[in-house]
């Protein structure tokens, strides 16, 4: 009890300091919000890492999807770091940069609104990234929440709602003084104990049954769930290279995937970034990260089959969340000191991420000029201030009455955010910095489309067809719905004005210089 107590006080010390330290540098909204535009390759890539990972990857979906899919779960990892964590910075990260920085954005739905001239546009993409970020933001505390109860042996309840206010309370603290840089420079520190902390978790489940190799034909002995897509009889299968449910698998990996394309807090990232050289080596670092983390994650849950009474069962079925924390009960209690500071490095780096996103689009683009004509820069770095503290408290009372009643596992209500925000906006968005053509329309078409679906997906979830029943399909339907949506309706309606659009993309067109190491120079010079 002693190491895990210590371990948090200095890690509790160390990110409350990092707070302090970079308060001044959060003196106006486009340092507290961007950290003025200029913030270097490696805290870029660990801030879009550690907000993409949270304890809804380590806790949740590894347990749910480990547990389903066997040591194929590995493949969501590997999904999310070419397609969720390469691809987006080689594809958005330069344009996005180059764009948002042209029309003055400084979050997502200032982009639409500056980007097609609507500022309906504008509101109404602050309304979803509101609404659907919250029941995200509240999941985070559920996976946190049940390790602590473990490690620490504590009531089930009473830990839950201390773990509650000790991660809010934190979180709080140092967002609200530091803004964007120091939540940055926290998540530099709290990625490198992820990495070091996975690689360690993932030696040790491994040498429990003696090896990898053991481990893997211990695994090939595990029989099928009956009925279980049909493949109940098969051999193996939860050691197999796909799985025993290869379209369910599929649905996952484009949803956590692709749905980093469209996240408000995900994109962020790319707002900030400093040089096209910091773009290369950004690229680098967030692949190898999720690389290990990710891929750490979902190959630790494929393996949970292994450990004896790991899943806990109530009236509903397995206890998805349960499986992780009970995997790592019996570890030594220097171990489990590192995994619950490494679960609440993750949680808390995208708990900051996902409060200063949620402040700062209600303050610009839903309050400033519509409810409050005149709103100084003074007066809008206040209230979201005072947001964040709020969108705090109201995630907190969410995530205690879900605990408390039940509704839904960590992963559906991540499935259900993921699915209405980046299906809204993944579309929208990707084809505005690369076409002209696109439309108001056809934008709004998107939004409503996946905020629609995700929301009947909640209330009458039994009355879905069966491939796109759970949220996780839904959400990953909505997504590439949505990117045959904006093209269709935008060539079924009115071409756009031709001057904002010129306007909006003659960033592109100018000329700037750059070294031998990178441009060749014609003509053999």
């Amino acid at each position: 009890m002693f190491v895990k107590i210590a371990f948090l006080v200095v890690f509790v010390a160390i990110t409350i300091a990092v707070g302090f330290v970079f308060r001044k540098r959060a003196g106006d909204v486009n340092s507290f919000v961007l950290g003025g535009r200029g913030v270097g390759p490696w805290l870029t890539a660990f801030a879009y890492g550690t907000s993409y990972f949270s304890a809804v990857v380590f806790v949740g979906y590894a347990g749910q999807f480990g547990w389903r899919f066997g040591v194929a779960a590995t493949w969501i990892g590997i999904g999310n770091a070419v397609i969720g964590s390469f691809l987006p910075w080689v594809i958005l990260g330069r344009r996005t940069r180059v764009m948002t920085h042209h029309l003055g954005a400084k979050t997502m739905p200032e982009f639409f609104g500056e980007r097609y001239g609507s500022l309906a546009l504008k509101i109404g993409a602050s309304v979803v990234a509101f609404v659907f970020l919250i029941p995200y933001t509240a999941s985070l505390y559920n996976g946190l929440s049940r390790l602590f109860v473990v490690a620490f042996g504590a009531d089930s309840q009473s830990g839950f709602i201390v773990c509650v206010v000790v991660m809010a309370v934190l979180t709080g603290i140092y967002v609200v003084l530091g803004g964007y840089v120091a939540t940055a420079v926290n998540d530099f520190i709290q990625g490198v104990i992820m990495l070091a902390g996975i690689i360690a978790i993932v030696g040790s489940v491994l040498s429990v049954n003696g090896g990898f190799l053991n481990s893997l034909a211990s695994l090939a002995a595990v029989p099928a769930d009956a009925g279980q897509s049909g493949l109940a009889a098969a051999p193996g299968v939860f050691a197999s290279f796909f799985g025993p449910d290869p379209v369910g698998l599929a649905g996952v990996v484009i949803l956590t995937s692709l749905g980093t394309w469209g996240l408000p807090q995900m994109v962020a990232k790319f707002y900030s970034i400093k040089s096209e050289n910091d773009i290369a080596k950004g690229t680098i670092i967030s692949t190898v990260f999720a690389f290990v983390v990710a891929g750490g994650c979902y190959f630790l849950g494929g393996f949970g089959r292994l450990f004896s009474g790991v899943a806990e069962i109530n009236e509903k079925g397995v206890v998805y969340d349960s499986i992780i924390p009970n995997m790592l009960s019996g570890f030594p209690d220097v171990l489990m000191a590192v995994i619950i500071v490494l679960v609440l490095s993750a949680s808390i780096s995208t708990l900051s991420s996902l409060v200063i996103t949620s402040a700062s689009t209600f303050t610009i683009d839903f309050l400033k000029g519509n409810f409050v004509k005149k709103m100084t820069d003074k007066s809008q770095l206040l209230i979201i201030r005072a947001l964040i503290v709020v969108f705090i408290a109201i995630s907190s009372v969410i995530a205690v009455i879900q605990y408390k009643g039940g509704f839904g596992f960590i992963a559906q209500l991540m499935g259900v955010s993921w699915g209405a925000l980046a299906g809204a906006f993944l579309a929208p968005f990707l084809y505005g910095l690369y076409w002209k053509r696109v439309t108001k329309p056809a934008v709004w078409a998107s939004f409503i489309f996946s905020a629609a679906l995700m929301t009947l997906n909640v209330f009458f979830q039994p009355s879905f067809p069966a491939i796109i029943r759970s949220p996780i399909n839904a959400g990953a339907f909505a997504m590439l719905a949505g990117l045959v949506i904006v093209p269709v309706v935008s060539r079924l309606t009115p071409k756009p004005d031709a001057a904002r659009t010129d306007a909006a993309f003659a960033c592109y067109g100018k000329i700037v210089t750059a070294d031998a190491a990178h441009v060749l120079k014609e003509n053999g010079g």
